[in-house]
């Protein structure tokens, strides 16, 4: 298996959301998350989880 470059982790998933009803991808600071402050910009959906770690 590969070595896991720090940075490049950090750009793939720090600060990344998947929307919960159809799966768009949205980079936002969390604490706008969890306050509700995001809409999904596809569906307008404010229903997040943090993205899956490969």
């Amino acid at each position: 298996m590969a070595t896991k470059i720090p940075i490049a982790q950090k750009r793939m998933f720090h600060n990344v959301y998947v929307c919960k009803n159809c799966n768009k991808k949205v980079r936002s600071p969390s604490v706008r998350v969890v306050a509700g402050k995001i809409s999904c910009p596809r569906c307008k959906g404010r229903a997040f989880r943090p993205i899956r770690k490969k």
